[in-house]
């Protein structure tokens, strides 16, 4: 009897079997979400451009998402020159050529440090408090009060979420680039010695306009990345105030790494 019990017990399920599995699911998950957030991008366009407006709204998320970030962008920005030009002018130094210090600095952040360190900012600062508030107000049945006296949620919440950081990270991009340049002449010429005319000078030949313009695009399509994808993840949250955190932490991993995908796929196109 004994043996008869043992031969039927549930075996357990081999570690590879298991293994592929979670990894089916996983990547089940990523492409559900993938499909998620374009089908809301597809919304929200399409309601964006239907009456009523609302610019109340959409003024209410550009001073929370633009204003509200200036402090940390700037600073972020000045740390980051200053700290990339100390690096550059230590390395010039071996080849004698401190005077590319400032294109340097400037080629590399008005590229690629200034667009995705502003969105990232974004990301920490004003996307988790989109993906809390939305979550927090599905949970509470808020977002189906809006359905039920007929007003259009994703218009109502969502839109002016989305256009808020389309329209303001290339600003805080604009932004991080003047910090980050004021940080870099501060090193370079005070600190370091470098002519200030030469700083200048070799900056504005190697710098075209078209750099600015990469880092503008890159700006604009972070922004609208990284506000999709929180205000999905929080408009789709589930499971009381557990489901809100695990979904802002969800929310978080994904915005960074669709802003690093997005650079590199962003960076090939526009080369």
């Amino acid at each position: 009897m004994a043996t008869e019990n043992a031969d039927k017990a549930p075996k357990e399920p081999h570690y590879l079997l298991q293994s592929i599995e979670n990894f089916g699911k996983g990547a089940m998950r990523v492409i559900s979400d993938i499909g998620g957030v374009t089908w809301l991008g597809f919304q929200v366009a399409r309601w964006s451009a239907r009456r009523p407006y609302r610019l109340h709204n959409l003024f209410a998320q550009l001073d929370f998402v633009g204003v509200g970030s200036v402090f940390i962008v700037a600073l972020t920005g000045v740390f980051t020159g200053m700290v990339f030009a100390h690096q550059s002018s230590r390395a010039f130094e071996l080849f004698d050529a401190e005077s590319m210090v400032g294109p340097t600095v400037a080629l590399t952040l008005t590229r690629e440090l200034a667009p995705v360190f502003s969105a990232l900012m974004v990301t920490m600062r004003a996307g988790s408090a989109m993906c809390t508030e939305l979550g927090t107000m599905r949970v509470t049945e808020q977002v189906d009060a809006l359905e039920t006296m007929a007003v259009n949620p994703i218009q109502y919440l969502l839109v002016p979420r989305v256009l808020s950081g389309l329209i303001m990270v290339p600003v805080l991009t604009m932004l991080f680039n003047t910090t980050g340049m004021a940080g870099s002449y501060f090193v370079s010429v005070i600190a370091k010695g470098i002519s200030a005319g030469t700083f200048l000078s070799r900056t504005q030949q190697w710098v075209d306009p078209i750099d600015l313009y990469e880092g503008l695009i890159k700006g604009a399509i972070f922004g609208l990345s990284v506000t999709l994808v929180c205000c999905y993840k929080g408009y789709n949250a589930s499971g009381g105030a557990k489901g809100v955190g695990q979904a802002t932490t969800q929310a978080m991993v994904a915005s960074a790494l669709s802003i690093f995908i997005l650079d590199f796929f962003v960076g090939v196109m526009l080369h």
